[in-house]
């Protein structure tokens, strides 16, 4: 038996929809500027004609569970929410093409890219990671897997309130890359395996909170995503 200095991390995961078991979490994939008005509001527009898509990834330590409440993080006077469809591979895949993505498609969640984004706009602006703007402990907020194996969500509506008002307002069917050239495109680059979560990008109307405000988000036919921002530490 193999003996470890200390007790190694728990293995991460979601509770799923109607099922008693859960979903363990392998990796956490995220899909930078994937709607047009948020890359225009964030300064970056995208020409989907001369470019393709790009990446950033979260520890699956940093995930959390919908109806948490996290302490505002340190080192930021900024912090940002970003709702988003989350896709969750169930089935390993590599170099899939778009016309068999739906094949490693296990189900869907609502979830919440949480981004210090002052301290990721300076890095991005020096040509630098984004590890200290995105990769936040307990900033990426999950809400259960809905089981929907080998379906291509392809429109509904994706809406986000801070203490009931709205601040992002907008649908699916507006992603740059779809679902399945996303799938297609990531797995040139990795061998998806079952477990890895997929954020999918967020539309327009990003913005701060601070401690004592409540998040709720949702992306129709899915599920629901909430979050309360607790003091700083």
């Amino acid at each position: 038996m193999t003996q470890y200095l200390f007790t190694p991390p728990a293995v991460q995961s979601l509770p799923i929809r109607g099922k008693t078991e859960r979903f363990p979490i392998n990796r956490i994939f995220c899909v930078g500027r994937n709607y047009h008005a948020h890359a225009v509001e964030m300064g970056k527009p995208v020409d989907k004609s001369a470019e393709r898509p790009f990446y950033f990834t979260k520890s699956p330590q940093t995930l959390v569970q919908s109806g948490a409440t996290v302490a505002y993080p340190p080192g930021t006077n900024n912090y940002h929410f970003e709702m988003e469809l989350v896709l969750a591979v169930g089935k390993a895949g590599f170099r899939v093409s778009a016309d068999q993505a739906h094949e490693v498609i296990y189900g869907y969640a609502a979830g919440l890219d949480m981004t210090r984004r002052d301290l990721q706009l300076v890095a991005r602006d020096k040509g630098r990671p984004w590890d200290l703007g995105k990769d936040i402990e307990e900033g990426s907020v999950c809400s259960e897997i809905v089981p929907m194996p080998g379906v291509v969500v392809e429109s509904g509506a994706i809406a986000l309130e801070v203490n009931g008002a709205t601040k992002q307002s907008s649908n699916v069917d507006k992603l740059i890359w779809n679902i399945r050239e996303i799938i297609a495109d990531l797995s040139q680059f990795y061998h998806l395996q079952p477990g890895d979560l997929i954020y999918t990008g967020t539309p327009e109307g990003v913005g701060a909170v601070v401690s004592g405000d409540r998040i709720t988000g949702r992306v129709e036919g899915v599920a629901e995503v909430t979050l309360n921002v607790g003091p700083a530490e």
